[in-house]
Formats: C-alpha cells, structure tokens, sequence
C-alpha cells in the first residue's frame, strides 16, 4: 500500500512548544529539534508493527520551522498514534553530519515505543538502506501533568500518590535489575508477569520484610537489548534508546500506553509500601554506539548537538568507553536531559535519580572538564526537582575521576573508596585501619565541605558493576568466560579472597568462614555514617560464578533466585534485623559528622584498640574499635571490628553506676546468637570481650534497656 500524502492543506502549522508529541482535544502537536536538516517528514503508523506509514506529512521550513524546531499540528490524532520521522540533509561524516532519510527516526522525546518485535539494529546501521519495516517507533502519550494552554490531560488516576520525601539520613537503598528481580521461574510469580514493572508489585512483601525504603533501579529508560556480542543480550539496560520512555519488555502489556502505565502502577505501589524509587540514569552515552552504529534517532536528527566529536568529526569522542559520549552541555542536549528528569518526577512521580559516570556530564564540546558544568548545576537548582534524591557515579570511563569534588550542594556520591577500603580490611590486607576508620565516618576526609551531610556518601560493598557480595568471599580471581570475550572484560582488581578454595566448595569450615565474611561486611556497612546501599540477592548469597562483569547475562546468572531465600535463611534474617536495628539508632542517621577533637565536651567518638583509648594505627594493625556517644539520647554504642587471623581481647568502656553493655551482634556466633534486637540482647557482665578471628562485634547501651531488664 502507499502511504498517503498530506500536504499543507491537511494539517496546521503547529507550535515550537511543547518539544514531542502533545495531545489537545483538535489533535496532536509535533515538534523535533534540527539545525542542519533540509527537510523533515512525519511518519503515521496505522499499527504498532506496520511496514510502512500509513500517512507521510512532509514538513515545509518557511511553514513549520522556527529557529532549530520543526512543528506541525495534526488535528483529529489521539493518545495512542504511532509515529516517527524522517530527516533530509548532508552527509558529511567529517563536518559532523550524518542525515540519512533512508532511516526511520525515533522522537528523541517519545514516551513510549513500538515495533520491538521487529528491530533491526543492522539494519539501523547501513547508510542508504532503507528500514522502515524493521525500525523503531515512538507512540503518543498524553500529558498526566504540567497541562496547560489547550493540552489533553492523560487519564491515569494517581489515587493521592506523592513522592514519600524520606531523609537521605535515614536511607536504605536496595539497588535492584527490574527484569531480573522476578524472572526466575521460581519465583512464584505468573509467567506473563515474571521479569515485569508487575512482577515487581507482586514481590513488594519480600522488599518491605527486608526493611529497605528505596530501591535503585538498574535503567528502565528504553534500551537496546540487541547491543552485545552474538548471542548475548544487553542485560543491564546501559544501552540507551529513548530517555522519556520505560522499557517495553519490563512491562506485561503489549500496548505501548499499557508501558507507560504500568511503570506508574508500580512505582504507586512501592511508595504505598514506603518505598522510594530511583532511577539509575545513563545521559552519558547513547545506543548509537561508534561510527560504525546504529542511525535510531539523535545523530539522524543532530549528531554534532548531541555527541561530542573528534578533531576529526567522523570519530565520536569515548568517555564513556560505551563509544560515544553526549555533549550534555549542548543547549539541545541540556534541555532533553533536564525536560527528561522533570517527566520521570512529575509525571511517573520518580524519587531520584542515580547518574551513571556523572563526571562525563561534566565535560565540554573538546571533552574538558568544565569547572562549573550548566547542566550539573541546572540540574542542581531545578525547582522541579528541589525534593529528589540526586546520586553522582563522580567519575566517568576516561579518568575523570570526582568523588569528593562533585559540584554543588545536593548531589550524594557513590562512595568507591569506601568499597575498596572496606574490602582491603576485611580481607586483611596491611595499611588498611585508618582508612577503614575514616570510611566508618563517612569518609571526612574525602568530604571535606564545611556543613556537608555525612549521609551524601552512598555506601556500598558491592553493586550490579562488579562481583556480588558471596563471590567477593568465594573467587580471588574474575572467571568472565560466559561473556565470550576471553576473560578479558571486567575488573581485573576486586580486592576479593576466596578464603581458601577458589568458587563453590561443600568443605563446611570455608562455608562458615565466608558466611562469616559477608556478616562481617553487611555489619560495617550497616553500622557506617552515610547511606547504605545494598545489591539485590546479597542478602541470600547470590552468586554469578566469579562473572563480575555479567552486563549481558539475561539468564539464571543474573537473576534473583527466590529459592536462596530458604536454603539462607540464617543470612537473611541476620540482614533484616541489622537494617531494624541500625533504622531504630538516631546516632546513625546523623546529618553532621561525628566530633572527634580530642578535649572537646561536644565529643562523640573516642578510637580503642584492644586497650581504651589506645588505637593501633600501624601497617600491621588488623583491628580498631570505637565508641559512640548519642548525649542527647544517653546512647552509646561500641563496636569492635577484628580482621585478625587470632581472637583479641578488649577493654570495654566502664558504664556508670555498675551497668552493663549489651550485644547486638557477633559475627563469629552461630544463628540466632549472631544478633539480636537492643531490648532482648544479651547482657555483658565484663569489663573485656573476646572477639573471634576475623569477627565483628556491636554493643549497646541505654539507661532505659537497663532499667527495664532490672524492673525499673
């Protein structure tokens, strides 16, 4: 059939105003951004997966073009009409352009999307080929918020759902893959639901048991699955396509609004739960890969506003080490950027954000580091987002490396010192103590801002990017074979010990030993100032094999394995009462570091070692221990962190008038004794404690425990 042509006569001029699809009660307004092209054409899609436009509106520029925005106004279109564009204009690779109207265009602001089914990123990737049939469309979504002037407002009924707004203090993040979370066949959810934003809903139990108030979202923007090595998917979902739509197969419905809605179902859910959502968000690069990739929507439309370029405009610069790098400061690009996240908080009622390699975002046109970035800090100081949570990966692929140094005064940092440091003294390694101390304070040395929240360090063991918590206790080497790159991709640097036997083992003394180990690392994490941030299956002792790169593993590698949930039981409840108890302690949702100068009457914090007050700071030291003082509350709490291969005895802080310390946790002892709630634990009736080899141990004290256990 051959699309029907409609001239001028058929449609309106349109606005330049909103940028995308806007749906009005007369019809739909389209407007795209594009400096050098020629001409534009809007394609219309009688059906999701039809070959060919049904109708082609060709834009003129003396009618629907103002500045950079080409516009048109179709009356008689509704929620739901799939489309997309062709662009006209010079191919000149070497002067940054690279128009080809051979290719289908996606809306670089289209909330949802259609024709999955039959992509080709081949076919996206050969100059003159033609690949209407096989390319991507974007599909019209009406507005559920910001309407003004004549706009159609979206249907979907929010039933009074806010942002919940919890204090970054008091923070528990749980970073989770949406498809992952419950596609295992086991994990009792309906097979139509299994790895969906629905899924999600039906396991909101388990992460309310857990105790965590926010989950971190591996990218749910739309993502190209197909970018990966022959045979292999891409499972992470850093491979981004459409920055305003959810992706499709994350979701049970096949209709593209369905997308869109069900993403909100889930998010109301999660905040009816108490659960906050963060969207981990990948603006640094592009699907659109190198040179020789994809033409799917951004350098179809306006490659050199976009990306940033080589000398050589043929060549796209890498800071991202994914092939190309966006120029994020490029008004055009800047304005999606910050429209983007105002959608995803207005209009899908997102909590945050985390900022994949945030310091490319950092970067000017030559790939420089800008001292004072307009997108950083518009994105800073943007009244639409003043209440979200903003989390910087402060550094990016190509050695900018920014933590402690991020700009402005909101954004929170992934904490990787702390990873490291934390690692290095679990595992034993020399000169790791003093390090591991300032991690524990929510690294002042790092942040050394006057009047910073200690709570702006995310703190974390491990995350998606890297080997999960059991295999950081089970392989002192990566074993990335799956991956089919020869081992050659990943980590090579972990910090990892396998405690005796490289990967699984059923010798029951090393089975012990790395259970020991991971306690050990979800009790400092837990107890550390900052906010705490937790993988998804740690706390049931998820493992890939030793695969600490596995972003192209969609299969049981990856995914939550919901019977781990018996089989390490022991673990999980040991990580459910940690969160209850640490959520429970004011002294550890601080918004001021702890006062450690000595003489001070406003001091907080005193450092032991095996003897009060006296703490080996040495290359050889293996152990610290430490007091907190909550005054305002009468609380004190003490741990004892022992990396040691041998048992060492400790001095404990006198208590007044004969009272007497109570354990909250000892790693080195057996389930249930392990730990315990702060009214039922055990009372210490010693001056001294032996800690176990390679244990960590956490005492409390509170003149109401006391009394209540004494019938006072």
């Amino acid at each position: 059939m051959t699309p029907k042509l409609l001239m001028n006569t058929d449609i309106l001029p349109g606005l330049s105003y909103p940028v995308g699809a806007t749906v009005t009660e007369q019809g739909v307004n389209f407007c795209v951004a594009s400096r050098e092209a020629t001409a534009i054409e809007l394609l219309l899609f009688d059906a999701l997966d039809a070959p060919t436009p049904s109708r082609i509106i060709p834009l003129d520029p003396k009618q629907h073009k103002r500045a950079y925005y080409w516009h048109v106004f179709v009356p008689g279109l509704e929620q739901g009409q799939v489309y997309a564009y062709r662009a006209y204009g010079p191919y000149i690779p070497e002067a940054g352009l690279r128009f080809d109207p051979s290719k289908v265009l996606l809306d670089p602001y289209g909330r949802a999307i259609a024709n999955w089914e039959n992509y080709s990123r081949d076919q996206a990737s050969i100059f003159g080929q033609d690949n209407c049939a096989t390319a991507l469309r974007s599909v019209v979504v009406a507005s559920n918020a910001l309407v003004f002037g004549g706009m159609k407002a979206g249907d979907y009924d929010w039933e009074g759902d806010v942002p919940l707004e919890i204090p970054l203090a008091q923070t528990v993040i749980y970073e989770m893959h949406v498809g992952g979370f419950t596609r295992n066949p086991n994990s009792g959810v309906a097979p139509e639901k299994r790895g969906t934003y629905a899924g999600v809903i039906e396991k909101i139990p388990y992460l309310k048991s857990l105790g965590i108030n926010a989950v971190e979202l591996l990218p749910v923007h739309a993502f190209d699955e197909t970018d990966a090595r022959p045979g292999l998917k891409n499972y992470w979902g850093y491979s981004t396509i459409a920055f305003f739509a959810p992706h499709p197969a994350y979701s049970s419905s096949s209709d593209p609004v369905g997308v869109v809605n069900e993403f909100r179902d889930m998010v109301k859910a999660l905040h009816a739960a108490g659960i906050e959502v963060i969207l981990d968000v990948v603006f640094n690069h592009t699907a659109e890969g190198d040179e020789h990739g994809p033409n799917l929507s951004y350098r179809g439309l306006w490659n050199d506003g976009y990306y940033i370029l080589e000398p050589d405009k043929t060549y796209y610069s890498n800071y991202s080490g994914c092939g190309n790098s966006v120029e994020a400061n490029h008004p055009i690009m800047r304005n999606l950027i910050l429209d983007s996240l105002r959608y995803w908080v207005a209009e899908m009622h997102v909590d945050g954000f985390r900022f994949d390699l945030a310091s490319a975002l950092a970067r000017d046109y030559h790939g420089h580091a800008l001292e004072a970035p307009p997108l950083l800090w518009a994105i800073e100081t943007d009244p639409i987002l003043a209440n979200t949570k903003l989390i910087a990966e402060a550094w990016d692929a190509a050695g900018l490396y920014q933590v402690g140094s991020f700009i402005g005064d909101r954004f929170a940092e992934w904490n990787g010192p702390y990873r490291d440091d934390v690692r290095r003294f679990v595992k034993g390694d020399s000169n790791s103590v003093s390090r591991l101390a300032a991690r524990i304070l929510g690294s002042p040395d790092i942040y050394r801002q006057a009047g910073r929240d200690p709570a702006r360090s995310i703190n974390f063991i491990t995350c998606h990017d890297g080997f999960t918590l059991n295999d950081l206790v089970s392989y002192n080497s990566k074993h990335n074979q799956a991956n089919g790159e020869d081992n050659r991709d990943g980590c090579k640097d972990n910090h990892s010990w396998n405690c005796g036997i490289e990967g699984e083992t059923d010798n029951p003394e090393i089975e012990a030993f790395r259970l020991k180990q991971i306690k050990n690392f979800f009790t400092i994490l837990l107890f550390s100032q900052g906010t705490p941030m937790l993988l998804m299956g740690d706390e049931v002792r998820h493992t890939q094999h030793g695969n600490n790169n596995a972003y192209c593993q969609d299969n049981e590698l990856s995914w939550f394995d919901w019977s781990a949930i018996e089989r390490n039981s022991d673990l999980l409840r040991f990580v459910r009462q940690l969160i209850h108890i640490t959520q429970q302690l004011p002294l550890l949702q601080r918004e001021t570091f702890l006062e450690v100068t000595p003489g001070s009457q406003n001091i907080n914090l005193v450092w032991h070692g095996t003897q009060l007050e006296r703490p080996d700071w040495g290359k050889d030291s293996h152990s610290i221990a430490l007091t907190i003082y909550d005054l305002a509350a009468n609380m004190q709490l003490h741990m004892i962190l022992n990396a040691y291969w041998e048992p060492l005895t400790f001095d404990l802080p006198e208590l007044p008038n004969g009272q007497h310390w109570r354990r909250l946790v000892d790693t080195a002892l057996p389930s249930p004794d392990d730990i315990w709630d702060a009214e039922t634990a055990t009372l210490l009736k010693k001056n001294f404690y032996r800690a176990e080899s390679r244990s960590s141990v956490v005492l409390l004290h509170k003149d109401e425990y006391y009394s209540r256990s004494h019938g006072g």
